[in-house]
């Protein structure tokens, strides 16, 4: 997945404190339940546990929630549990819930014996055994996807719109509107890395592609974005959450207003309108840290101010929880509902291990300061593959903090961003030098070497060596 980091400008740490979606909205109900998005029963350790559990196929249709992660469990994929099962000390995590991610029109009927998309949702229901059941689906198959990188280019040329509508969105609306699965939370990530593209990689900026100058002057990144929308959000228990980037790509000024305002020219398009989108996700597929508490934006270390120091560079926010409440604000402000969740995709943003700083670094320079106190080791914010040292984040749950409906982990933990080298493919995914471990020569970096982890197979493919090192740096520690 790629992230660009692309900046300018000034000062403002927004924790967002108040009520968790949007102060003042009336609700006959609010479900504010803390209760952990894993209930025990739920909880697999091999992919065969799966057929264990038992439950109606036809249940009642699930009422509307204001949180869909409130009083439910999430649903574990049993082919993702039973690759993390297979790693030494896997088990401990393997119960965890994970996204499906729906990435080329195949994965809709299933690829390669892997499960199709309603095998998932029968698995589901029988996890479900007559209680609330959250399943979380990434939809991600835009035409021209991924403008700015190559790693997790797809199958649609910039060009496909129509293919995108009636081969790939069209049938996963089918399915997920069939009446077997009322009883089911359906939350869609849509279309990840897509949007603030429009924004950060284009016309006249630095880091602007011609790939994205095409998206952005064919507009089908904003219809294709519409038509999912409209058409996933049309079926009752469906719960559309779009991808927002994260605080090292859409944190600074010329980026945070402007990804807000092209999400709601997005969220309006194609027959679609806010109502249809539930919330926004950050940091999916990414590393950046929830919360930097070795240092604060407000710091000054011998006269000068930590935005000042080169891993902040001036952006307003430091880690992903202070981002994603600030953003769920500047949405509202752009035209979307007040009562607005979040999401944050904490799969592999916890940086434990022997790497993870105790306390604040020395005041003896800015850099010093934020350099040995901030828990996110990349080189740079803007590294985005297979990143060295990473580690298990916050493991899923609900209503963590204001504005924030549930950690997640969108991304499943192990599946590679990218391959290491080039590798024919018949996916439509490229090789990006920024999951070559050698590769010092973006200026979007300004060339940090790109952090990736060598031997990484094809994006979504498994990287066992990456799931080991996650396990290995968790935090909290398994």
């Amino acid at each position: 997945m790629r992230r660009s980091a692309e900046h300018l400008s000034t000062p403002r740490q927004d924790h967002g404190e108040g009520t968790r979606r949007g102060a003042g909205r009336p609700r006959a109900a609010r479900l504010r339940t803390r209760t952990s998005v894993l209930a025990a029963s739920a909880v697999l350790v091999a992919a065969g546990a799966t057929d264990a559990l038992r439950g109606t196929a036809h249940a009642a249709p699930a009422a509307r929630v204001d949180n869909p992660y409130a009083g439910a469990g999430v649903y574990v994929n049993p082919e993702w549990s039973a690759k993390a099962a297979a790693e030494p000390g896997g088990g401990k995590v393997a119960g965890q819930p994970t996204g499906v991610w729906l990435d080329r029109i195949a994965a809709i009927g299933g690829t390669g014996g892997s499960m199709g998309l309603r095998g998932h949702l029968d698995t589901a229901l029988r996890q479900a055994a007559g209680r609330p059941l959250v399943v979380q689906l990434v939809v991600y198959n835009l035409p021209g996807r991924d403008c700015a990188a190559l790693a997790s280019n797809g199958e649609l040329g910039p060009t496909d719109i129509d293919a995108y509508k009636t081969r790939y969105i069209d049938p996963v609306a089918a399915v997920l509107a069939d009446p077997k699965y009322a009883s089911l939370r359906i939350v869609t990530t849509v279309e990840i890395d897509s949007l603030p593209n429009l924004v950060t990689n284009t016309g006249g900026r630095a880091t602007a592609t011609p790939q994205c100058d095409a998206m952005l002057a064919n507009g089908n990144y904003v219809k294709g974005v519409g038509y999912a929308l409209n058409k996933l959000g049309a079926v009752p228990n469906v719960y559309n959450y779009v991808d927002a980037g994260h605080h090292g790509w859409i944190g600074w000024d010329d980026n945070f207003g402007a990804s807000a305002r092209v999400l709601h020219q997005a969220a309006t398009a194609e027959g679609s309108t806010v109502d249809k989108v539930h919330g926004f996700i950050t940091n999916t597929a990414n590393y950046s840290a929830l919360k930097e508490e070795n240092f604060a934006l407000g710091d000054s270390v011998a006269g000068r101010s930590v935005r000042e120091s080169k891993w902040v560079d001036w952006n307003r926010y430091a880690d992903e929880l202070s981002f994603a409440q600030a953003f769920r604000q500047e949405a509202v402000r752009a035209g979307f509902r007040p009562d607005l969740g979040m999401l944050i995709d904490t799969s592999r943003n916890g940086w434990g291990g022997s790497a993870r700083p105790s306390g604040p670094g020395p005041r003896t320079h800015v850099d010093a300061y934020v350099d040995a106190g901030r828990y996110d080791r990349r080189l740079h914010v803007g590294n985005w593959c297979n990143q060295a040292g990473a580690g298990l984040g916050e493991r899923p749950r609900t209503a963590p903090a204001a504005g924030i409906d549930a950690y997640v982990w969108m991304k499943p933990p192990g599946e590679s961003d990218g391959s290491s080298s080039a590798i024919p493919n018949d996916e439509g995914k490229g090789f990006d030098r920024m999951c070559d471990p050698a590769y010092e020569g973006n200026p979007r970096n300004n060339h940090h070497r790109s952090g990736a982890l060598p031997g990484a197979p094809l994006s979504g493919h498994w990287f066992s060596a990456q799931f080991r090192e996650l396990l290995k740096n968790a935090h909290p520690a398994v």
